[in-house]
């Protein structure tokens, strides 16, 4: 899975937590929670919709990687490629 491949991955996720949004424009590098009407509910549907979805587990103390579209990338696609590396 390439950086690009998880970027959409969350954006999907995102888009069924929060339909009403507008993911059009969104800036891979500022945060998430600065360009939409996240909550701290939304964010942990975030993560659980991952482990859900995907099989990935992410610990709390690792919630900061996932601020950004491009630090959900850079925390999530190495942990993608070692679940699909296990299958």
């Amino acid at each position: 899975m390439t950086k690009d491949d998880c970027k959409k991955l969350v954006t999907e996720i995102i888009a069924d937590i929060a339909p009403d949004e507008d993911l059009s424009n969104l800036k891979p590098d500022v945060r998430l929670r600065d360009q939409l009407q996240l909550d701290s509910m939304d964010f942990l549907d975030i993560v659980m919709e991952l482990r859900k979805r995907h099989g990935i587990e992410v610990p709390e103390a690792d919630y900061i990687q996932l601020a950004s579209l491009e630090s959900c990338a850079e925390y999530l696609t190495p942990k993608f490629n070692a679940l699909e590396g296990k299958r």
